[in-house]
C-alpha cells in the first residue's frame, strides 16, 4: 500500500501493525501507515486474562489492528494495545483499508492510460486531495456522488476526466435507505382490505419498497437507492398514491418521512 501518514500517531488511533519481533513479555510491530515507525504491545494489552505464550495470540510478519495508547515524541515510542480493539473497530479499520487499496489501485489504472508513472501521478493526487480528505477513497467517492470538482485541484484536464471515468466506472455509489411511516385509519366493514389496498398502491410504483405492519394502525414503508433526487421524488408518488386511494376508498391516512 502506497499510503503513508507524515509524523507521529495520535493516542486512540487505531492503526494497522505488522509483527515484527515477539519477546517473552512484549511484542513488537511495525505502523505499516507511517515511514520507519515502530510500536510496543505489552503482554498485559495483547488480551484479556493471563497469558502463558504469546505465539498462540500473535506470529511474527501477521497484520493486526491496534490503539496507540500513548505516544513518547521525544523518543519516538508508541504503546499499543491489541485486546482494546473490538470486532466492529477491527473491521472498520480493515474496511477502510480495503477501500484504500482499491483507490490506489485506480490511480494506478488511470496512470496506465495516461501513460504515466503510478507513483508520480500518485503523488500529485495526494499532494492536493490529502489537504482536504484523510484518504484517497473518501474522494473518490465524493466524486462518484459529485460531491466534489477536481478542478478545484488544478489538476491537467486530462487527469481530471481520466480519473473521474475511471472512478464512476469502478465504485458504485452508496444505497440511501429512504423511509417513512404510514398510519391509515378505516372504519367500514371492509377496513383491512382498505389498508392492504392502498398500500398496495406504493409497491406498484416502487416494486423494491418494503411494506409492514407496526402496530396501531401504522406501516413502516421503506426503499433503498442510489440516486437520492429520484428516489426523493419516488418516495413522494408512494406516499401520494397510498394517501390518495385510501382517501377514495372513506378512510383517513398520512405519511410522516423519517429523517
Amino acid at each position: 500500500m502506497l499510503y503513508r501518514k507524515d509524523g507521529l500517531p495520535e493516542e486512540h488511533d487505531i492503526v494497522l501493525c505488522t509483527v515484527t519481533k515477539i519477546h517473552f513479555h512484549s511484542v513488537f510491530v511495525r505502523l505499516d501507515e507511517y515511514d520507519n515507525l515502530s510500536g510496543m504491545i505489552h503482554i498485559s494489552e495483547v488480551s484479556p486474562g493471563r497469558i502463558r505464550n504469546l505465539n498462540d495470540y500473535v506470529k511474527e510478519g501477521k497484520k493486526i489492528i491496534c490503539k496507540v495508547l500513548r505516544v513518547n515524541r521525544e523518543r519516538n515510542q508508541i504503546d499499543l494495545s491489541l485486546r482494546r480493539v473490538n470486532e466492529g473497530i477491527r473491521r472498520e479499520k480493515l474496511d477502510s483499508i480495503k477501500q484504500e487499496q482499491k483507490a490506489e489501485k485506480i490511480a494506478e489504472m488511470v496512470a496506465k492510460s495516461l501513460k504515466t508513472d503510478a507513483k508520480k501521478l500518485y503523488n500529485t493526487l495526494t499532494e492536493k486531495i490529502f489537504n482536504d480528505y484523510q484518504y484517497l477513497h473518501e474522494c473518490f467517492n465524493d466524486i462518484v456522488q459529485d460531491k466534489v470538482d477536481l478542478k478545484k485541484y488544478k489538476f491537467d484536464p486530462k487527469t481530471i476526466k481520466a480519473l473521474t471515468d475511471m472512478v464512476k466506472d469502478k465504485i458504485k455509489p452508496p444505497e440511501v435507505e429512504f423511509s417513512g411511516t404510514f398510519t391509515i385509519e378505516c372504519y367500514d366493514g371492509e377496513g383491512v382490505e382498505v389498508v392492504k389496498e392502498s398500500l398496495n398502491e406504493a409497491l406498484k410504483v416502487a416494486k423494491d419498497a418494503n411494506v409492514f405492519y407496526l402496530g396501531s394502525g401504522k406501516y413502516k414503508f421503506s426503499i433503498k437507492g442510489i440516486d437520492l433526487k429520484k428516489m426523493d421524488e419516488l418516495v413522494d408518488k408512494c406516499s401520494k398514491a397510498v394517501i390518495d386511494y385510501a382517501e377514495s376508498k372513506g378512510a383517513e391516512a398520512s405519511f410522516v418521512r423519517e429523517k
